[in-house]
């Protein structure tokens, strides 16, 4: 996962690899809001998550949402499968229509880089490091981090944020 330069400004300056292996350059969502999500299909948060992420993305991928969900196997190994397996059961069992891309570690020394950038703009609870599948970070239309949100938080409870942020010009 590479990073466009030393010192990146938002989440537009980071190029990351969908789930085939191809380079995506995360500068295509400028102008949109973003729900950046790591996700593991084996964990108990796993069905209200990605049923509800389905939800919010149905109602306001037309006003301009998108999800960005990250596999992570970093927790309780809730996510062994490969990208193709992954990726599978997210749109068949919860009709995902958002991009899945690439496995990732979020934390430790081999952290993805958008992972560093996106602890490093806001802090969690406990820290920096990320607790468990299912946190998610709300990024505005211009790529700057603008909430963080425990794996337990709702999709849905966190909709006034986006629309919040989708209302704004």
């Amino acid at each position: 996962m590479a990073s466009n330069s030393n010192n990146p400004q938002s989440v537009h300056d980071f190029t990351v690899k969908d789930a085939k292996g191809n380079d995506v350059d995360l500068s295509i969502y400028k102008g949109k809001v973003l729900l950046i999500v790591n996700v593991a299909s084996q964990c108990g948060l796993t069905n209200s998550n990605y049923t509800e992420l389905t939800k919010v993305y149905e109602k306001y991928k037309d006003q301009g949402l998108e999800i960005l969900a990250f596999p992570c196997n970093q927790f309780g190994s809730q996510e062994p499968g490969t990208n193709e397996e992954i990726q599978q059961f997210a749109c068949t069992r919860f009709k995902a229509e958002y991009p899945i891309f690439d496995k990732v570690d979020v934390n430790g020394s081999n952290a993805a880089p958008l992972y560093k950038f996106l602890k490093s703009s806001k802090g969690g609870f406990l820290g920096d490091s990320i607790k468990w599948n299912f946190s998610k970070f709300l990024v505005d239309k211009e790529g700057r981090v603008v909430d963080r949100y425990a794996p337990t938080t709702s999709p849905l409870s966190i909709e006034k944020d986006i629309k919040k942020l989708l209302e704004k010009a």
